[in-house]
This record gives structure tokens, sequence and C-alpha cells, in this order.
């Protein structure tokens, strides 16, 4: 949302984000820290998902597709997220997943750039990431570079197709410079491609702004899309309609109810569009997104540095001498909205945690994240959190033989 002196009026930040706690289902007694992974559900939503299955589906049948505009949901809700992530509106469309979205994105940007023989990425990166990057490379012949991401910039030459780098650490929560690593790709005659899956709705970004070329995210972390919700995928406008995506789907033909034999592309970001869309997942994100509606981004990010430095500091004073170790950057300004900490006893520390109704995640080998989502968590959420883990190093109730276990989701 525009928050310059132009913008419309608008209620104090405080009191706004005070309020938007209030529109989301928080079971009682439950104190939620897993933004960061799965957000928390929209009350709207409830009514929204029942209105598309009962009415949209179970009524109106095949005339929804019109009638409700179900066949313009990727352009409607990729022009949402649009503005949470510094895209003008065409630039956007919500599909698929983000590992399928990632493989079409860098493909068209390896295709862009043929002729080059290497792809950089951060060796550190989500595992699905490192994944389609190494499929990528094989089906094109070409050389995976993974290395650390603060040394990207030292490895990129006349060689590189295309870089693919997180913007917020999905452990570590460090946000790396979106306009200095796409200025050094481009410096090396590279592309560029963002994931934002732990970025957009809490940490403000500015793709248009930072010249970047492509960029992936998920929507249903802090965009409250719900479990398995559609991601989305950004395609600078420039390179649009240069782009030959390598999943040609009738919904990403020019005119797909000519059925027609032969692929035509559409023109812009659309043509990124594969199969028959997910109505309902994509319909209950649009609503969800509806949430951001009249909320200032900066004010978002007021409040998830002010709730992250709560909690680092409170770290510092009352756990520290538990063991504890903070593995997220303290300065505010390289941190995302999670923030990670260290401990050999972290996996019981988190199912204890969850017993008693606080839920983070784990990540191994030893990382304890916490997400602070800035739409619905609060200062009383942090103390809360704070004192449960002190308890519990108190107590040793870490160690129980349960806990020993471990289970593949935490």
């Amino acid at each position: 949302m525009d928050c310059s002196a132009t913008a419309k009026p608008m209620i104090d930040a405080g009191d706004m984000l005070a309020e938007t706690r209030e529109r989301f289902c928080i079971p009682e007694g439950v104190r939620y820290f897993d933004g960061n992974s799965l957000g928390l559900m929209p009350k709207v939503v409830q009514l929204h998902a029942s209105n598309v299955i009962t009415h949209e589906w179970g009524t109106g049948l095949i005339h929804s597709w019109h009638d409700a505009e179900w066949r313009t949901l990727p352009q409607r809700t990729g022009a949402k997220i649009a503005a949470l992530i510094g895209a003008e509106p065409q630039q956007v469309v919500a599909c698929d997943s983000t590992s399928v979205n990632l493989f079409k994105v860098l493909v068209s940007a390896v295709r862009l750039r043929a002729g080059r023989q290497k792809i950089v990425t951060d060796s550190d990166a989500f595992p699905t990431d490192l994944y389609i990057v190494g499929q990528v490379a094989r089906l094109f012949g070409l050389t995976v570079v993974g290395v650390p991401a603060r040394e990207i910039n030292d490895n990129l030459d006349e060689d590189v197709a295309a870089v693919v780098l997180t913007h917020v650490d999905y452990r570590s929560a460090e946000i790396y410079d979106m306009q200095a690593y796409t200025q050094r790709a481009h410096e090396a005659g590279a592309l560029i491609v963002w994931d934002l899956s732990h970025t957009a709705g809490a940490v403000p970004c500015d793709l248009d702004g930072s010249g970047a070329d492509f960029a992936v995210g998920c929507g249903y972390k802090y965009l409250n899309g719900g479990p398995g919700a559609p991601a989305y995928l950004y395609v600078a406008e420039r390179h649009a309609d240069a782009c030959e995506q390598p999943l040609a789907g009738w919904f990403g033909h020019a005119r797909p109810f000519d059925f027609a034999p032969d692929y035509k592309p559409a023109s812009g970001t659309v043509r990124f569009l594969c199969g028959t869309n997910p109505v309902i997942g994509l319909s209950v994100l649009s609503r969800a997104l509806d949430i951001f509606e009249g909320v200032c981004l900066s004010d978002l990010r007021s409040r998830s540095i002010r709730l992250t430095a709560l909690f680092i500091d409170s770290v510092d004073k009352h756990l520290s001498s538990h063991g504890f170790a903070v593995a997220s950057p303290r300065d505010a300004t390289r941190r995302g909205s999670h923030v990670s900490l260290r401990h050999q006893h972290g996996y019981g520390v988190m199912q204890e945690l969850a017993k008693r109704k606080f839920i983070g995640d784990f990540r191994m080998p030893d990382y304890m994240r916490f997400g602070f989502a800035p739409l619905y968590n609060n200062d009383e959420d942090v103390h809360a959190l704070i004192d449960a883990i002190d308890q519990i190093m108190i107590s040793r109730d870490w160690e129980k033989p349960e806990y020993q276990q471990r289970r593949d989701f935490t």
C-alpha cells in the first residue's frame, strides 16, 4: 500500500495492526510463532471457502468460470501479491507451486542467456531450490556453482547464465541486498531469480526498483493462503514476451478456447500459466490477501523489527544462561521476520513447547525457528514464549523419552 503523503489518511498504525490480529482464527490457548511456515487462517476465509464450494461450484457449476471470474483468478490474485513485492500488477501471476514456478522461470532465464554454461546459487538455500537448480543444469548441460550467499558476487563472470538467491534465508532470516546482488549479476551479463517465500507479507522488497528479472514465492506463509496454497511468479515486463517457458499448457495459450493443436503463448506473464488452475485454493488465497488492504507495509515492517528485537533482547537477558545462541542477524536491517535460536536440545524444547501450545518449528541440525507475523503476533506473545522456554529448561522437560524420536514435521 502507498504510504506517501498523498495517500489517504490512515488509522494509527498501532491501532490498525492491533485490529488485524482480530481478523485471524487463533485457537484458544495457543501462542503461534510459525507464520513463517504456515500462516494462521483468516476468519473471512471460512465463509468465503464455503461460498466457493456451495454456490460458485455447487450451484454455478461450469458457468462460474465466467460468472465468478474463475478464469482470471491467477492474474487478479497475482496483482494483489504484486502490491506487496514492489511490482506492477501485470508482472505477477499466482499458480502452481514454488518449485514448479522456479523451474519455469529458471529455464526461461537460461534460454535467454543461451551459450553461457553456469548457474550460480546459494549452497545453503532451501533444498527444493537446489534440487530444481540441479535438474535445470542437467537438462541444459550446465554447471552449478553452489557457494555461500556472500561469495556469490565473487563467482560471477561472463559464463554465468543465471543466479538463484533467496531474499530472506529460511534458517537464519538473514536478508540479502536485492539491489546490490541484482546489479552485480547484471554487470556480469547474467539474469537473477529471487525466492521471496520468507519475504512477501512481512518484509518489503522492490522487485521493479531493484531491476530484478524473475521471482517466485509461496502463498501459505505470511500471505496466509492455507496449506498447499498456490504459489506465484514474477517476470519483469521487459523479459516476458521473449521468454519460452518449458511447460506449455492451455491456460498459457494466447487463445486457449480456440483449442488449436499448435501452441501460441499468451503475451506477458500469462504465458507462464500451464494447466487448469486450482480454483478453490486460488480463491481462498485471493480472499486472504484482502487482509493487507489498508495496511501500510512500512508499519508491518516496523512491528516485525520491534517483535524480533524484543525477542532477541529477552533471549540475551533470560535464556543465554541455558545455552541458547541467537542464529539470526542482530542488525534489524539484515533480519527478516523470524528468529532462529540454536541449542543442542532444541528438538526436545520445541516438542515440549508444542505440548504447552507454543507453536514454532525446528530445522536440522539444531535450529529453533520462531516467526513473528506482524499481522497477528504481539509483545505479549514474546513475553509468554520467553517464560515458557525458561520454565522448560529449569524443569528439564525437554529430555522426556518421547522427544528422543524425531518426527518429519515439527
